[in-house]
């Protein structure tokens, strides 16, 4: 009996230090916060890309708005709804009182 007591501390002893060492590699070592850290700098980057497209878009806008009297003509008409002397405004929507008479 005595030599069956040994034998199951010596498998507990190696399930544990097997359990550990993984657990030690990962947890403790940093392998888990490079990892993390990898994903992240992934993550980033491709933000990054994503920025540079937006911030090239907006620097050619800027010098188009500089430079290009139809691309200022283009922001006043569109964003700002100006017109020019003379031009007549049409709008095409529905009045206001036609939806609420439809509707009783």
């Amino acid at each position: 009996m005595r030599r069956e007591t040994k034998t199951w501390a010596r498998r507990l002893l190696a399930a544990g230090a097997l359990a550990f060492v993984p657990y030690h590699i990962y947890a403790r070592s940093g392998l888990a916060r490079t990892l993390a850290a990898r994903r992240d700098l992934a993550a980033l980057r491709v933000r990054n890309r994503e920025l540079a497209a937006e911030n090239d878009r907006l620097t050619r806008a800027a010098a188009a708005l500089r430079d290009d009297p139809a691309a200022v003509e283009r922001v006043a008409r569109g964003e700002l709804g100006w017109v020019k002397p003379g031009e007549i405004i049409v709008e095409l929507g529905a009045q206001p009182g036609a939806q609420a008479g439809a509707q009783q």
